[in-house]
């Protein structure tokens, strides 16, 4: 998986998956402009085999793609562990749409036709998400959270927050796997391991201790999200 640049805010390298040759030509220009280094590519299978390089920052996510459409690119690339921010586009304006793309692992979404200051704020909003050091860094930052991978602590508002050593594993685990929608049966095989098999129901209470002791609002969280029937997804 790969780990964002601790100074991508000064060059981040954007991914355009865009198929409207005008569109694609006018977004490339302005991203360009303002600093960014932008890849781009024209149908979804393309973009998949470039964002699966690993080597963006953020990806920029067209839903009507010719030969592989951007739900099923979002999809692929998560399960392949993209990390990158994804900010999908999508001309329909329907809710359902929207709420299928955040499931499958995207962070954003702009209804087209959208306003150029619109979709740079939305971007510079992802890039300020994940400018905390990466796991493989020291510390990474959400809210008022700071988890410290070296010393194994987390505070919250300044306070010292006593987590189990499962829970500092699955907030890790969280963390590396940002915006990516994981199933109680991943979570068993990634975080308890297969040589101990607990019943999912242990995922679910961890989750919920972790929720106590991090969010503001355990019974509305911000930060760890129940994806009904599919799992769990963390957009701290």
């Amino acid at each position: 998986m790969s780990a964002m640049r601790v100074d991508a805010t000064l060059n981040p390298r954007v991914l355009l998956v865009e198929d409207e040759a005008g569109l694609r030509l006018t977004l490339t220009d302005r991203l360009t402009s303002e600093g960014y280094a932008v890849d781009t590519a024209a149908d979804g299978e393309a973009g998949l085999g470039r964002a699966s390089s690993g080597a963006y920052d953020l990806i920029v996510l067209d839903v009507m793609l010719p030969r592989m459409n951007g739900f099923d690119v979002c999809r692929e690339a998560r399960r392949r562990g993209v990390d990158a921010p994804i900010l999908m586009l999508t001309a329909r304006g329907q809710l359902v749409d929207k709420v299928v793309g955040l499931k499958l692992g995207a962070d954003d979404y702009l209804t087209k036709p959208f306003e150029m200051p619109e979709l740079m704020a939305r971007l510079e909003a992802l890039l300020r998400r994940r400018s905390g050091a990466q796991p493989g860094g020291e510390t990474y930052r959400f809210g008022d959270v700071v988890v410290d991978f070296r010393q194994a602590t987390v505070t919250r508002g300044g306070r010292a927050i006593e987590l189990s050593a499962r829970e500092f594993r699955l907030l890790r685990h969280f963390i590396e796997h940002r915006g990516a929608t994981l199933s109680r049966d991943e979570l068993l095989s990634d975080v308890w391991g297969y040589d101990e098999m607990p019943l999912t129901r242990t995922v679910d209470v961890h989750v919920a201790g972790l929720r106590q002791k991090l969010e503001a609002n355990p019974k509305s969280p911000e930060f760890i999200l129940t994806i009904h029937g599919l799992g769990y997804k963390f957009v701290g």
